[in-house]
């Protein structure tokens, strides 16, 4: 299967166990990473957490930009980030979904939409559900679904969530995620 997107979801421990997950990214990932963390709003940005961490552009998502391979994209605080079908993003303020906006169900599910059997999501640690329903709605469309170890999660609660509603996740931890996602980008090529 060709991976055109992957999606990642996570909130309390996220910050660190991106950087695991993220780390020594080449240029040859052909396809978007987009990122939902629930975070309170930073003034740094996401791309001075992660600076030098891979070779990748790593920058917040704009509204009605267009979605380019080879970049990380994360999710602004306090917007719902979306994907429309002609694969650009829509940020909104509606109503907070599991106590978060952004809320990992609403990227989760908009991306299944567009990228279908193309959509690789991750569920990281997090102290909440969010991102539970949205792997629902990527695995019905076809998508791969992986969900951080819950005994490795720094908060185990995303991802026992997720593993209720979606048995059929591949579970890992980390570093095995940073070294899938690193062999699916030589996949693609």
């Amino acid at each position: 299967m060709k991976h055109k997107a992957i999606v990642i979801g996570t909130s309390a421990g996220g910050v660190e166990a991106l950087k695991i997950v993220l780390k020594d990214l080449e240029t040859n990932i052909e396809f978007p990473i987009i990122i939902v963390i629930h975070i309170k709003e930073r003034t740094d940005g996401f791309s001075n957490i992660y600076k030098g961490l891979n070779k990748l552009t790593i920058k917040e998502a704009e509204d009605k930009e267009d979605i380019k391979n080879g970049v990380i994209y994360f999710a602004p605080s306090n917007y719902h980030l979306s994907i429309e079908d002609d694969y650009t993003f829509s940020l909104s303020v509606e109503e907070k979904i599991n106590y978060s906006r952004p809320s990992i169900d609403v990227l989760f599910e908009s991306a299944a939409e567009v990228y279908m059997d193309g959509l690789l999501g991750i569920i990281l640690t997090g102290a909440n559900s969010d991102g539970a329903l949205g792997f629902e709605k990527i695995e019905k469309l076809g998508g791969e679904c992986i969900v951080q170890d819950p005994e490795e999660a720094y908060f185990d609660v995303m991802p026992l969530s997720t593993l209720k509603c979606v048995s059929t996740c591949k579970i890992m931890n980390l570093n095995l995620i940073n070294r899938y996602i690193k062999e699916l980008g030589g996949k693609n090529l």
